[in-house]
């Protein structure tokens, strides 16, 4: 089989058009983009969630001072008609570099390294799922792909760290805005026996049943589903059947906040509202909204200009 060539594409821009070239990029049709800022990636990052996991601190200490957007397209004529496609109207200068097949594994795959988080979680890429897993360490193996949720960004860290201090054997978790699906197979993988997982793009379904699969949980143990569980009332009557112990928001404050309205519905008399994905500046304005609907905040985490926020019913 003839191996496939790839461009990889680097549009040059400022940090106050990054979130308007991504639109634009996004817009045209390519979904899978690698940013490489320096300075406000965060506000564009909080409104942006599937681009979180493709920024890392190394990354950024070796770009500082430029901004740039990452895609790739096959290194052909279809792909070339792509490219006239995605940058039509950019108005940005850009270069392109070509790449192997293996070189564009390798772009993506040099990012992903095992993580390990909180004192047990050992987050592996699937590429690297020969290699032994440190004693005592709990392994969740992922396929990062082009998608989004792997471990790496500061906010799913976080929420990985509350994750291990509250899924107890025997739990039943509600992963709420699931991507990759990477919460709720931690929990699964930390001893919790069933988990549901909704996320508002249904790309995400046959990921973390991929991701799932690759840790050895199947169907009977994990539930996910596509769709707004604010305003799509068969999908809200689905998951809210039951109450949870361990209910995760990783998203953004905008939807924790409508969010935090609906979940002591769904949460047991002792359960555990974990949020993140809030920049801290943001933190106590979610934190407010939670105390107004009658849940107290009983530990905040922050790492990287990020906070995670851990709350019961009041």
């Amino acid at each position: 089989m003839e191996e496939i060539k790839w461009l990889e594409v680097a549009v040059n821009t400022s940090p106050e058009r990054l979130d308007e070239v991504c639109a634009k990029l996004t817009a045209a049709g390519m979904a899978a983009l690698v940013i490489e800022d320096e300075g406000e990636f965060q506000r564009f990052l909080e409104q942006n969630r599937q681009y979180w996991d493709y920024v890392d601190q190394e990354l950024l200490d070796r770009m500082r001072g430029v901004c740039r957007v990452k895609f790739y397209v096959t290194d052909d004529a279809h792909g070339r008609a792509q490219l006239a496609q995605y940058v039509q109207g950019l108005d940005c200068e850009y270069t392109t570099a070509p790449l192997s097949e293996n070189d564009w594994a390798y772009s993506w795959q040099k990012y992903y390294k095992p993580l390990t988080i909180g004192e047990r979680l050992y987050v592996v890429p699937e590429w690297e799922k020969s290699k032994p897993v440190p004693q005592g360490r709990v392994p969740v193996y992922l396929n990062p792909g082009l998608t989004f949720g792997t471990g790496s960004h500061a906010s799913t860290q976080l929420c990985l760290e509350g994750v291990e201090a509250h899924t107890k054997a025997g739990d039943r978790v509600l992963d709420l805005g699931c991507g990759s699906g990477i919460l709720s197979i931690a929990a699964l993988c930390l001893g919790a026996e069933y988990a549901a997982a909704v996320d508002i793009d249904p790309k995400a379904v046959d990921v973390a049943y991929e991701n799932a699969a690759l840790n050895g949980i199947g169907r009977d143990r994990y539930t996910v589903r596509a769709g707004d569980i604010l305003t799509d009332r068969a999908l809200e009557e689905e998951l809210g059947r039951e109450k949870y112990p361990l209910v995760l928001a990783n998203i953004v404050a905008d939807v924790i906040i409508p969010l935090s309205a609906w979940a002591p519905q769904v949460m047991t008399e002792d359960g555990v509202f974990l949020c993140s994905g809030i920049i801290a500046p943001r933190a106590q304005e979610v934190a407010d909204a939670l105390a107004r609907n009658g849940l107290k905040v009983v530990r905040r985490r922050e790492k990287n200009g990020w906070a995670a926020l851990e709350a019961v019913l009041a």
